[in-house]
Order: C-alpha cells, then sequence, then structure tokens
C-alpha cells in the first residue's frame, strides 16, 4: 500500500527524455512507478494529476538561504517554485568552519547576502552546521566549504598571500569539510577574503576536496585581465592544477555577443578534459552586497577596519573614482534591494544614484555614509544584464539552473522568486528550451553534478522529491517592480515523501535533510 498514489500525470523523469504516462506511488520517503491499470492499487490518498507534469523536485545549484531556512523555515520563495535541495555555501560566503570567535565578524560582513542566524543558534564545524537543517526545513541542502570561512579560519581578514603553513591549515579545514559532508570548496573572487588569493591559492585548496569527489565552485575573478573571457580561465587552470571538476557559478556576460564565446569556452575546457560545467539564471541582472563597491584594500583587517577607514574623508577621496558600476551601465541602474533598519527603507526599489542626488553628496560620500549607518547590511540590484547571452548560454548542455537568489530585503532580484518556472514557462513557451530539457537542467543533471544517486531522476526506489506542475499555465510573476510574487502553476511539491506546498499554500511541514557528500 502506498501512502500516496498520483495519477494520469504526465511523467517527465528528469534524464531529459520525452514524457510518458504512469503513476507515482510514495510510500516513506521513496517513489515507484507504476504503468498501467491502477485501479488496484491501495493508497492513502489518490491525487488526480490529469492535464499535470510530475518531474523530480528542483535543486538550486547556487542559493544564499544559509540563513532564511533557519529563519523562516517554511521557506515559501523557494518551495513555491518547486525547489527541492538547496545548495549552500556559495560565492565562498558562508560559515563553517568557524570559531566562535570569528563568526560575529562574518555574519555583520555578510548580513546583506544570508541575513542572520536565530539568536542562541551555534555551530562550529561544517557537520555541525549541516545538524541545523535536518528536520527543521522545508528543503533538503547541500553545502560548498566557502572560502571566506577558510581564509579567517586560517590567517583572517589579511590582504595578502598565505604562508606555507596557512595555506596547510586551509587545505586541512577543507578536507576536513569534506569528511564532515561538503560537497566542494566554493570561491567568491570579487570578495574580500577571497580576492586576496592567488590562481595557486584556489588550486591548492580545490586539490585538498579533490580526492573526497569535491567540486571546485567558484564566482570568477571578473576583474582579472580582459576583464571578459580572463576570469573563466582562470576557473578552468584551477580545475586543471587540481584535477577536481569545475562549477563556474552564474555564467553570464552582459556585454552583447559574449554568449557564444562563452559557450565555446566551455566547449574548448572539456575537450581538453577539464570537466567544466556552470549553473546560471534568467533575469538578466545582478545582485550582491554594497560593500564589494569599494576596493578591497580599504577591506584589510575585517569588517572594523573596513567602517574605520570609510570614515576617513582621506581614504574617501582615495577611492572616489574607483567606486564603479562592474557589470556596465551607470549607478543608475543599482537599485537598492536591501536596506537594514527601518531608517533607511525608504531607498529599497531606488538607485544608488537617486539616493546621492537627493542628498546632494558626492557618490563616495553617499555610499560610504549609508554603509556606516547600516553597519553594511544593504544590497542592490544591478540592471545590467543581457537577455540573448542568457538564452544562447542557457541553451548549452553544460548548464544547469541556480537562482543566486537572496532573500534579504522588500525588493530583491526577482530571481529569488522566479528562476524554475521562468524556465519551465517562459523559456520553453519561447523555444529556447524544451520541456523536458528545462527540467533536466534542474533535476537529473544537477543531481548527477553532485553525485545524488537518488535524488534528481525518477525511478524506482528514489527519494520523493517530486513537483506536480500546470505545464500550460506556469510562469514566474515576478518581476523588478513587484519580486516577491510566487509563481503559477506549481501545483504541489512533496520534498522526502511529505507535501510541503499543495495548491498555493505551504503545508506547515519541515521535512527537509542536511544531504552528506557520501
Amino acid at each position: 500500500m502506498f501512502d500516496a498514489l498520483i495519477v494520469n500525470g504526465k511523467v517527465i523523469d528528469g534524464a531529459g527524455r520525452a514524457w510518458f504516462h504512469a503513476a507515482v506511488g510514495i510510500q516513506g520517503d521513496e517513489v515507484t512507478l507504476v504503468e498501467g491499470d491502477v485501479g488496484a492499487i491501495e493508497a492513502g490518498r489518490v491525487i488526480d494529476a490529469a492535464g499535470l507534469a510530475v518531474c523530480p523536485g528542483f535543486i538550486d545549484m547556487h542559493s544564499h538561504s544559509d540563513f532564511a531556512l533557519l529563519t523562516n523555515p517554511r521557506h515559501e520563495p523557494k518551495v513555491s517554485q518547486g525547489v527541492t535541495t538547496e545548495a549552500l555555501g556559495q560565492d565562498g560566503l558562508s560559515y563553517a568552519p568557524v570559531s566562535p570567535a570569528n563568526l560575529p565578524h562574518l555574519v555583520d560582513y555578510l548580513a546583506a547576502v544570508n541575513g542572520r542566524p536565530p539568536e542562541g543558534t551555534e555551530w562550529t564545524s561544517v557537520a555541525s552546521f549541516l545538524d541545523l537543517f535536518d528536520g527543521a526545513s522545508s528543503c533538503n541542502v547541500v553545502f560548498f566549504v566557502p572560502h571566506a570561512a577558510l581564509r579567517v579560519e586560517a590567517m583572517g581578514w589579511a590582504d595578502r598571500l598565505p604562508t606555507e603553513a596557512e595555506l596547510a591549515r586551509m587545505r586541512a579545514l577543507a578536507g576536513e569539510a569534506m569528511r564532515d559532508g561538503a560537497f566542494g570548496f566554493s570561491t567568491g573572487l570579487t570578495y574580500v577574503p577571497n580576492v586576496y588569493s592567488d590562481t595557486q591559492e584556489l588550486a591548492e585548496i580545490a586539490g585538498a576536496v579533490a580526492p573526497y569527489g569535491g567540486l571546485y565552485v567558484t564566482h570568477a575573478r571578473y576583474g582579472l585581465g580582459d576583464r571578459l573571457l580572463d576570469p573563466f580561465r582562470e576557473a578552468v587552470a584551477v580545475g586543471r592544477r587540481a584535477r577536481a571538476p569545475v562549477q563556474i557559478s552564474h555564467y553570464h556576460s552582459p556585454v552583447p555577443g559574449m554568449g557564444a564565446q562563452m559557450t565555446a569556452l566551455v566547449d574548448e575546457a572539456r575537450n581538453a578534459g577539464v570537466d567544466v560545467t556552470f549553473d546560471q539564471y534568467p533575469y538578466p541582472a545582478a545582485s550582491t552586497i554594497l560593500l564589494s563597491l569599494i576596493p578591497p584594500w580599504v577591506h584589510d583587517g575585517g569588517p572594523a577596519q573596513l567602517l574605520r577607514r570609510i570614515a576617513d574623508p582621506d581614504v574617501r577621496d582615495r577611492i572616489a573614482n574607483d567606486v564603479y558600476p562592474q557589470w556596465g551601465g551607470s549607478l543608475a541602474d543599482y537599485k537598492f534591494a536591501h536596506v537594514g533598519s527601518d531608517k533607511n527603507k525608504e531607498w529599497e526599489g531606488r538607485s544608488l544614484q537617486d539616493m546621492a542626488d537627493a542628498q546632494g553628496k558626492r557618490m563616495v560620500d553617499a555610499i560610504c555614509d549609508l554603509l556606516i549607518e547600516e553597519r553594511l547590511d544593504v544590497a542592490f540590484v544591478a540592471r545590467t544584464g543581457n537577455p540573448d547571452n542568457v538564452r544562447e548560454i542557457m541553451r548549452h548542455s553544460a548548464q544547469m539552473v541556480g537562482s543566486d537568489g537572496l532573500l534579504t530585503g522588500g525588493m530583491p532580484n526577482p530571481r529569488s522568486y522566479g528562476t524554475f518556472p521562468w524556465l519551465l514557462g517562459q523559456a520553453v513557451r519561447d523555444g529556447t528550451l524544451r520541456l523536458e530539457d528545462a527540467v533536466h537542467k534542474m533535476t537529473g543533471a544537477p543531481a548527477r553534478r553532485l553525485g545524488l544517486r537518488d535524488r534528481g531522476i525518477l525511478r524506482d526506489g528514489a527519494k520523493a522529491d517530486l513537483v506536480v506542475f500546470d505545464p500550460e499555465r506556469v510562469r514566474a510573476l515576478a518581476t523588478f517592480d513587484s519580486p516577491k510574487q510566487f509563481a503559477e502553476g506549481i501545483e504541489r511539491v512533496f520534498v522526502n515523501g511529505t507535501p510541503v506546498w499543495e495548491q498555493g499554500r505551504h503545508t506547515g511541514a519541515l521535512p527537509g535533510r542536511a544531504l552528506r557528500k557520501s
């Protein structure tokens, strides 16, 4: 007898194959596919999915839900999209392993990315961090050990390369993280302290996770060389030296015509024997923390030193010409997504240029004053993407889906609420992707990349992470002007056999698990 039986749906199994008719039985946390007559099968609950599709739960390969899952365990922004597994620890910006002395500084520095943990929450290792999520959230999680945590533990916030002893310490911590269940090593090479590294440091640490089957996951060093392809060539070089598979984060360029060159770079690397894949979100806009506009040397020593320096008029004069758009356009295209205090919430949804003009200040003074007042807790959305490049890159066989969704603030990038239904709806209907391929990029492909043998493909014995959706109606409603909108057409979501989203509402169940690399 099944706990539940989903009947009359079109099964899209996540492997990229054409859909087929079958019933999906759920018993405990596993599924069984039943073809043919199911009239004699007993089930505690029968769900009629006529006109709907049934597929594996979606895996968000690039998430910033590290604390959101703890402060709001129902996690409606992602569950409502069909996401059942989140990849945390991205961009090298997370919190394990960490000592009690260093944790508050990392939390303060990254508050605009991940928010803050619930009061009294404690951990030190990757193992104890993962324990926080077991049976306490709506989604499963996987974790990548972040470069920032390794560097801060080994050598603080210093603007220099590590000594041999410090590098050995980072390698040892990375190996311990893998034994604790991490899936690889992540970097964010435009962020402090990660930006202080060189290629050799990255290769050494990636080499420490490679024997465990770990990925090297990287937000590339965008200011390197030609600022176009050279950042991604460094990612390939790290993988080659470390003999580690490479996952390039949020692979995109706002520069017209770069899509074909970027996919060609991936093909060239793969043909040369480097195992390269990438994730991508569909909205043509970036999103990150305001402090990233301040040059790295100003951050040397950590958050307290940064705040001290940007209060100094002489420092402001030195950096005035360096506070510039990282992705083209102008700061009129950079809209505040999150401002920590109620006092300055009025700026959410308005641009950096709007604020500077309204205050009658130089841009550098407006930015520094706000960072000081908000204790660094500010994020923005940069409306500088290129839709043609997005679609070109999206079609590539090595592409997977990652929302890169920040869940802080009142005006986040709409990718936080709309990434997965956008591919199922808009990208399929405009002919960019076949429906089965869109599902594969969200399920079977990331599961295989992560080595999750029992998720991502609907087959007998697989874990019962499931999405039931309407292929004709599914679409993202989130927009830049109204980003916090749940999608249409995601009818039901199951995590480990338990329904968490039904007919537009969360069920209240928290069956998520911390998945550990085996």
